[in-house]
């Protein structure tokens, strides 16, 4: 998990913000109903912006809300969770940006996160342990569903790149679930099929040895 800053938070959401400006003018190219956003580790974070999450100014002490009606759907991967008391305090003095709030975090969107992400502790940016990944789903009234993966770290299993060094837990069967699970719910949520969802859903709860599970509200 590399350190990051709210000017460069800024800086992705506004490229970010330009690509989708551009693609939407795009006629007949580009459904406008049906745009997504996904982000692994300070990606995530950048990607929740988008979708209803809340950084508090540290001068202004409000929220800044960047969010974008256009998202219609967003995927997280091993995001960083709550703020206040949740963060340490080396990061509450050096990473404002991580002082977050759910509360109005509204879009449809699916958290996947590892039961043995302990990367934010070793950073010193929480004094809570994997579970502090799990708040965006249960924390915000849009995200609609969790899968955590059973022995995964904050790569996931490898989602960074095929043969990243930052990969710590390589797992291809992770990272194939993970794959499966993210189009099947985004599809879903973008209301394009809903078969897929439903089977691997079931599939997943009917596993005699499964590699995850998927709680939803």
């Amino acid at each position: 998990m590399a350190r990051t800053s709210s000017a460069a938070v800024a800086v992705s959401i506004k490229v970010f913000r330009a690509g989708l400006n551009s693609s939407t003018k795009q006629s007949g190219r580009t459904d406008r109903s049906r745009i997504a956003a996904a982000g692994h580790s300070f990606g995530g974070h950048t990607a929740g912006n988008l979708l209803g999450l809340r950084v508090l100014d540290p001068e202004t002490k409000k929220d800044v809300d960047l969010f974008d009606s256009r998202i219609k759907a967003g995927v997280l991967f091993a995001t960083a969770g709550q703020g206040g008391d949740s963060l340490t305090t080396f990061a509450a003095e050096n990473m404002p940006h991580l002082n977050v709030s759910f509360t109005h975090m509204t879009t449809p969107t699916l958290v996947i996160v590892g039961d043995q992400d302990y990367t934010p502790q070793k950073y010193q940016l929480t004094v809570r342990g994997p579970e502090w990944m799990s708040a965006p789903y249960f924390l915000s009234p849009g995200a609609e569903s969790l899968l955590t993966l059973f022995g995964a770290e904050h790569s996931l299993g490898g989602i960074p790149g095929y043969e990243v060094t930052e990969t710590t837990d390589e797992n291809p069967e992770h990272v194939a679930l993970i794959q499966l699970v993210s189009w099947a719910y985004l599809c879903h949520a973008l209301d394009i099929e809903h078969d897929s969802w439903t089977a691997v859903q079931k599939a997943l709860s009917e596993d005699p040895n499964p590699i995850g599970r998927i709680e939803s509200k």
